[in-house]
C-alpha cells in the first residue's frame, strides 16, 4: 500500500518554518499506528456478523434482528467518534494518552462474551430490549475499538514523524482492516470455528490489539514531552493555524457521508429484490464500499477522480433506463452495472471528502461529522425507507443525491440564464418522459417504451457537466418511470422489515401471485374448476401431494404444523376435523393471505386453520410435547434462509412436537443453495429415515405448476410409506466432510452454488 503524503490546501498554507523543526523518526512508527488501526477494523468487522449470530436463536429469524444490529453498530460508532473528538478536544495530550489507556482495559471484564441460551426476549418487536442487550454483551469492547481510528490519527499527528503533518493516509489501514475481516468471516472463521470459540479468538486478537495501543499511547506520551499543553495540545506547528471548519463544510461532510452508506444498504436491498436473491450478496458492495475510502485517502486518488466523474453518468443514465421502462437483461450484466454505478457514485463522494479534510488540529471533529452521515444513511434505510416507501425507493432517490455531489467541470459562473435552464431543462425531462410512459405503458406499446424513453435520457446525460442540472434532470426521468411503468400487473404491494411482497396476476390473466423479491410465495386461479387447488410447488401431482396422500394411508392426519404461510396454498389440503397450524414471521403475510381479492384458502379452510404470528422456531418451544402428526418447514427459498431453523437444536424441538409416528417434510427448493446435504446430516444425527425428491419441470407443465425439491423424514421406515417404493423418492444421505449444523456453527459459503 503506498502511504505517500497526500498535500491539501490546508497543508499548502501551513507555516513552512515548521519544516525545519521536524526531526527524522523511525519508520517503525508508521508500521506500529498502520497495525494498530488494522487489527482494530479488522476486529470491529469481525465481531458484527458474529453477535448478530449469537442472538438469533433468542430473536428468530427476523431480518429485523440485523437491522437492529447494524443500528446499534452505528449507534455505538458514533459514540466512539464523538469520545475521540471530545477527549482530543478537552484533555491535553497527556491526559488524554492516560484516560485512553484506562479505556482500553475495560472490556476484558466482560471478554470473552457470551450469549446464554436461557435468556428470555419479551414477547412483541424487542428493538428496545436488544439494543440494550447489545449494550451489555459488547458495547464495552466495540466502543473502544470504535475510537480508534480517529483518535490514534490524532495522536500520530502529534508525533515529529514527517508525515503526521496529514496522517489522513493511516485511514486507509483502519478500511483494509475493515475489508479483511469481511472476507475472513464467512471463508475462514465462520467455516473454520463455533460461536464460542470464535469468541474467544476474539478476545485474544483484542488482547494483540491493547498491546498494539499500549506501545501507540507510549509513543504518543514520549512525542509529548516538548509539546505545548494548550486545551488541543497539538504537537505540530501546523496545527496552531488551522481554519476552524465552517458549517457549510460540516454539513456538506456530513452529506458526502450519508450518501455512499445510504446508497451501499439501498443497491443490496434492490439488486437482492428486484434481480438476483443471491445469499451473501452484501458482502460485494460492502467491500467495494470500504476499498473506496481505501482509493480516495491514497495517493493516487486524484489519477482516480476523472475518470469516476466520467464513467457515473455514462453508466446511470442507461441504468435508470432499464430501470424506468422495465427492461429485462442478463442478470450478470445488470449486476456489473449496478455495482459500477455505486462503485463510482461511492469513490466521488469518498474523493470529495479525502480532499475537503481539514488539519489534524480538527481530525477528530472530521471523522465525528463523516460517521453522523453514515449514522444517518444507516438509519434512512434500515428504519425509514421500509415505513415510507411501498419499493426499493431509497435507491433511486440515493442515485439522485449522488447526483448533485459530482463535481461541476469548467470554471465559468453560472448566469441567471443558466439558473432557468436548471429548471426548464429537468421540467422537459420530465415532460418527455411522462409522454413517453402514457403513450406507450401497456403490452401493445412496451416494444416502443425503451425507444422513447431514450429521449428525455440523453436530454438528461447531455447535462453531466452541471450537477444541479443533472442531478434534477435524472430525479424527473426516474419519478416518471416509478410513477407510470409497472413490471407486470401488480395488484397490491407492501414492504416490511421482512421485505417488499407484490401480488400480481399473470400476462394470462388466469392466476393472481405472492412474490417476496425474485421468489414466488403462491399462486392461485382467479375461477374456474383449479380456484381452490394447490398449484407451484404444492400441486397434488408432485412431491408434497404424493407424500401428503402416503402418511395419510400410513395413519391419519389429524394435527399438522405448516412453518411458512405463503398465500395458504397447503390449507387446500385440510379437511376437517383435521386442524391445521400456519407459523408465519410477518403479519403482512397473513393480511395477504386473508385478503378474499386476492387469495381464499384459509378462508375456504376455515376453523380447520389457524395462523400463529413470530418465529416458529420459539412459537415451538413453547408448545405442548407430541403435538403434530405432520411438520412441514417451508421457509428455504429465499436468499436470507432463517439458519436458526436448519441446526441440530431445532430438529430436536421438532422431534418433540411430533407424535410416535409423527412426519416430516422439508421444502429445500433454492436456486443458490444446496440444503440437501445439509438437512441428510441433520437427519442422521437423530438417527431419522430421509427421503428426497427433485420435481423437475416438464416441457407439458402449464404456468401454474412450479419445480421444488422436498425431503421426508420421519423415525421409522414405515412412518414414510409408500414413499420407501415410490421411484420417485431416492434416500437421502449427506456427502463426506458435510458438517452439521448447530446454534453454534454453521457455515453458509458450503452450500452455496454459483450458477
Amino acid at each position: 500500500m503506498d502511504l505517500t503524503v497526500v498535500t491539501s490546501g490546508w497543508l499548502d498554507r501551513r507555516d513552512a518554518s515548521a519544516d525545519a523543526d521536524v526531526k527524522p523518526a523511525s519508520a517503525g512508527v508508521v508500521a506500529l499506528f498502520t497495525s494498530t488501526l488494522f487489527v482494530s477494523a479488522f476486529l470491529l468487522f469481525l465481531v458484527q456478523p458474529m453477535i448478530a449470530k449469537m442472538v438469533l436463536p433468542l430473536l428468530g429469524g427476523s431480518p429485523m434482528v440485523w437491522n437492529t444490529c447494524m443500528v446499534f453498530f452505528q449507534i455505538a460508532l458514533l459514540a466512539g467518534y464523538t469520545y475521540a473528538h471530545l477527549a482530543s478536544k478537552w484533555c491535553p495530550a497527556r491526559a488524554q494518552v492516560a484516560l485512553h489507556g484506562v479505556l482500553l482495559l475495560l472490556p476484558f471484564a466482560v471478554l470473552p462474551f457470551v450469549v446464554h441460551r436461557d435468556v428470555v426476549p419479551p414477547e412483541g418487536a424487542p428493538v428496545a430490549w436488544l439494543l440494550l442487550f447489545l449494550t451489555v454483551t459488547i458495547g464495552g469492547p466495540f466502543f473502544v475499538l470504535s475510537t480508534t481510528a480517529s483518535t490514534f490519527q490524532r495522536w500520530f499527528s502529534r508525533t515529529n514523524h514527517p508525515s503526521a503533518l496529514d496522517p489522513y493516509f493511516l485511514y486507509a489501514a483502519s478500511n483494509m482492516g475493515s475489508f479483511a475481516a469481511l472476507i475472513a468471516y464467512p471463508a475462514v472463521v465462520e467455516p473454520l470455528l463455533s460461536l464460542p470459540n470464535q469468541g474467544r479468538l476474539w478476545t485474544a486478537g483484542y488482547a494483540v490489539f491493547a498491546l498494539l495501543a499500549a506501545a501507540c499511547a507510549i509513543v504518543a506520551w514520549r512525542g509529548h514531552e516538548a509539546a505545548p499543553t494548550g486545551a488541543d495540545g497539538a504537537a505540530n506547528a501546523g496545527a496552531a493555524v488551522a481554519v476552524l471548519p465552517s458549517s457549510k463544510q460540516r454539513a456538506r461532510w456530513v452529506a458526502l457521508a450519508f450518501v455512499p452508506s445510504s446508497l451501499l444498504l439501498a443497491i443490496t436491498t434492490y439488486v437482492s429484490t428486484d434481480i438476483a436473491a443471491v445469499p451473501l450478496l452484501w458482502v460485494v458492495p460492502l467491500g467495494l464500499y470500504l476499498l473506496t475510502f481505501v482509493a480516495a485517502f491514497s495517493a493516487r486518488a486524484n489519477r482516480l477522480r476523472r475518470p469516476a466523474s466520467v464513467v457515473f453518468p455514462l453508466v446511470l443514465v442507461p441504468l435508470a433506463l432499464v430501470m424506468c421502462t422495465g427492461t429485462m437483461l442478463p442478470s450478470a450484466l445488470m449486476l456489473a452495472a449496478h455495482v459500477l454505478a455505486f462503485v463510482t457514485a461511492a469513490f466521488i463522494c469518498h474523493a470529495e471528502l479525502a480532499d475537503g479534510r481539514p488539519s489534524p488540529a480538527h481530525l477528530t471533529e472530521f471523522y465525528f461529522w463523516i460517521s453522523l452521515g453514515g449514522m444517518l444513511g444507516g438509519l434512512f434505510n434500515a428504519l425509514a425507507a421500509p415505513a415510507l416507501f411501498k419499493s426499493v425507493a431509497e435507491y433511486p432517490i440515493v442515485l439522485v443525491l449522488a447526483c448533485f455531489l459530482v463535481p461541476a467541470r469548467g470554471d465559468r459562473a453560472a448566469s441567471a440564464g443558466d439558473r432557468l435552464f436548471d429548471i426548464g431543462v429537468p421540467l422537459a425531462v420530465g415532460g418527455c418522459a411522462l409522454a413517453a410512459a402514457r403513450l406507450f405503458d401497456g403490452a401493445a406499446g412496451l416494444p416502443w417504451l425503451l425507444p422513447a424513453f431514450s429521449v428525455p435520457a440523453v436530454m438528461a446525460f447531455s447535462q453531466r457537466r452541471r450537477p444541479l442540472r443533472f442531478g434534477l434532470s435524472m430525479g424527473a426521468l426516474l419519478l416518471a418511470g416509478m410513477m407510470f411503468v409497472h413490471a407486470g400487473q401488480t395488484l397490491y404491494a407492501e414492504r416490511t422489515f421482512f421485505g417488499l411482497y407484490r401480488v400480481q396476476r399473470d400476462g394470462s390473466g388466469k392466476y393472481i401471485a405472492l412474490a417476496h423479491g425474485t421468489t414466488l410465495h403462491g399462486m392461485q386461479a382467479v375461477s374456474g374448476a383449479d380456484r381452490m387447488e394447490p398449484l407451484t410447488y404444492y400441486h397434488r401431482l408432485g412431491p408434497f401431494g404424493q407424500a401428503f396422500d402416503a402418511f395419510s394411508r400410513v395413519s391419519r392426519v389429524e394435527r399438522a404444523a405448516v412453518i411458512g404461510l405463503g398465500v395458504g396454498s397447503l390449507a387446500a389440503y385440510a379437511e376437517p376435523p383435521q386442524r391445521w397450524t400456519f407459523y408465519e414471521i410477518d403479519p403482512a403475510v397473513e393480511r395477504i393471505a386473508r385478503d378474499t381479492k386476492y387469495f381464499t384458502f384459509l378462508q375456504h379452510c376455515g376453523d380447520t386453520c389457524r395462523v400463529v404470528l413470530g418465529d416458529a422456531r420459539l412459537s415451538l418451544a413453547h408448545n405442548p410435547d407430541g403435538q403434530y402428526d405432520l411438520l412441514t418447514l417451508d421457509a428455504f427459498s429465499s436468499d436470507a434462509i432463517p439458519v436458526h431453523l436448519l441446526t441440530r437444536e431445532a430438529l430436536s424441538i421438532y422431534l418433540t412436537r411430533l407424535g410416535p409416528h409423527g412426519k416430516m417434510l422439508f421444502h429445500i427448493s433454492n436456486a443458490h443453495l444446496e440444503l440437501a446435504p445439509i438437512v441428510a446430516r441433520l437427519a442422521e444425527e437423530h438417527g431419522l429415515v430421509a427421503m428426497a425428491q427433485v420435481d423437475q419441470r416438464q416441457p407439458d407443465w402449464p404456468v401454474s405448476r412450479a419445480p421444488s425439491s422436498w425431503v421426508a423424514m420421519a423415525r421409522q421406515k414405515e412412518d414414510l410409506g409408500s414413499l420407501m417404493t415410490d421411484a420417485r423418492w431416492t434416500p437421502l444421505r449427506s456427502s463426506a466432510g458435510t458438517p452439521l449444523w448447530t446454534d453454534d456453527f454453521s457455515n453458509i459459503l458450503s452450500v452455496v452454488q454459483f450458477r
